[in-house]
């Protein structure tokens, strides 16, 4: 009797291709980030995070007019209801970050009064509410756990500077408002990474998108995807100082354990992002005079991991040099993920509105079962 063809198990879904997109596109093998035609590289060099996030919303980069009306939309957004901040302050103080952001969204979702509209225009509206309260929501939450009171956003700043106002309680120099710019820039899209594949499964189920954002804030958590930045720092504080840094590095290969920030599933070279995030780490240095000392070992270790990592395609990827960046700068890193969020909440949202446009199915993978065959159910009293 000839056995029953098994389907080929394909996990992590490595090579499955579930959509067309116009929104950003990643090559691998060239190391180039593309949003809607656009390489990372000079966006990032030149452009503002809602320049990027216009674009990435309404697939061009804004006129001048546009940009300024843009602009207005999200700071007249920023605020969130005082009933929110009033459930904020009911959180245990040391509440993960990221599980107050995913909570945040549904309490934000109670106050929005499109929640219930199908059309598109209210899909957009929703979207820009999105982009503009994250930051709000995550820095209300960081003053209401240190004993601080949340402030109100500062219509004078741009998105990335009022950001860091909130957090702080000063405004941003020009520099440290640029840095954080940037990042927003880098972080904000990344094609059907992990997160976005929540994101539109949950799309797939016509959910709103407080639950879209959601599912994808959920996945965003995880180790594995954004919260790898975070244990690129306590692995550079482990590893000390650079000299330190190939004796263990050799120590974690013989052991064949994780090198936090090295590696990326679609990039076999250096992370375009990576290079940006290493460029602004050193432009920071000759600003301030000195390198930071987890920047210099963990460029001792990425000259390191050259040797060993190199020749299988195995690079520094985003984590690697963003963390340290928001160290820099003051970010507490039990924010570090919560950070990407904010960013990529642009990316997610634009993926929302693209796969809303059009009819979808909604997602249902095939499984292998490998469990027990037909088996006879016995009462309680006869089993032995």
């Amino acid at each position: 009797m000839e056995e029953e063809c098994r389907p080929m198990l394909n996990t992590g879904l490595r090579g499955v291709v579930i959509a067309d997109t116009r929104i950003s596109d990643v090559q691998g093998a060239a190391g180039k980030l593309i949003y809607r035609g656009y390489l990372i590289q000079d966006l990032a060099n030149t452009a503002s995070f809602e320049e990027v996030a216009y674009l990435l919303l309404f697939e061009k980069l804004p006129d001048a007019a546009e940009l300024k009306t843009f602009k207005a939309q999200l700071a007249a957004e920023r605020d969130i209801p005082p009933e929110v901040i009033a459930a904020l302050k009911t959180r245990p103080k040391d509440a993960l970050v990221m599980d107050v952001l995913q909570a945040g969204v549904s309490l934000l979702a109670n106050h929005d009064p499109d929640v219930t509209d199908q059309t598109q225009e209210a899909a957009v509206r929703m979207a820009i509410r999105l982009i503009a309260k994250f930051p709000t929501l995550l820095a209300a939450w960081d003053r209401i756990r240190n004993d601080k009171d949340p402030l109100s956003s500062s219509p004078n700043l741009d998105h990335a500077a009022n950001f860091l106002y909130m957090l702080k309680g000063e405004a941003p120099d020009e520099e440290e408002g640029h840095f954080m710019d940037t990042c927003l820039v880098l972080h904000a899209e990344h094609t059907i990474n992990a997160s976005t594949f929540a994101a539109m499964v949950s799309g797939s189920t016509l959910a709103m998108p407080s639950y879209v954002i959601a599912a994808a804030i959920g996945t965003l958590a995880g180790p594995l995807h954004g919260g790898a930045n975070e244990h690129v720092i306590q692995m550079l504080q482990e590893i000390g100082k650079p000299e330190n840094a190939r004796a263990w590095l050799n120590r974690k290969l013989a052991a064949k354990e994780v090198i936090w920030g090295m590696g990326h599933r679609e990039y076999k070279v250096k992370d375009p992002r990576a290079t940006l995030l290493q460029k602004l780490l050193k432009e920071l240095a000759a600003s301030q005079g000195s390198v930071s000392p987890l920047f210099e070992t963990a460029m001792a270790l990425e000259e390191a991991c050259e040797e060993h990592l190199a020749p299988k395609g195995v690079y520094p990827n985003v984590d690697f040099y963003s963390g340290i960046l928001y160290r820099e700068m003051g970010i507490p890193p039990d924010q570090f993920t919560s950070m990407f969020a904010i960013a990529r909440t642009v990316g997610w949202v634009a993926q929302w509105l693209e796969q809303s446009e059009s009819p979808t199915k909604i997602g249902r993978p095939r499984q292998i079962y490998a469990g027990p065959t037909e088996r006879d159910y016995k009462p309680v009293s006869e089993r032995g």
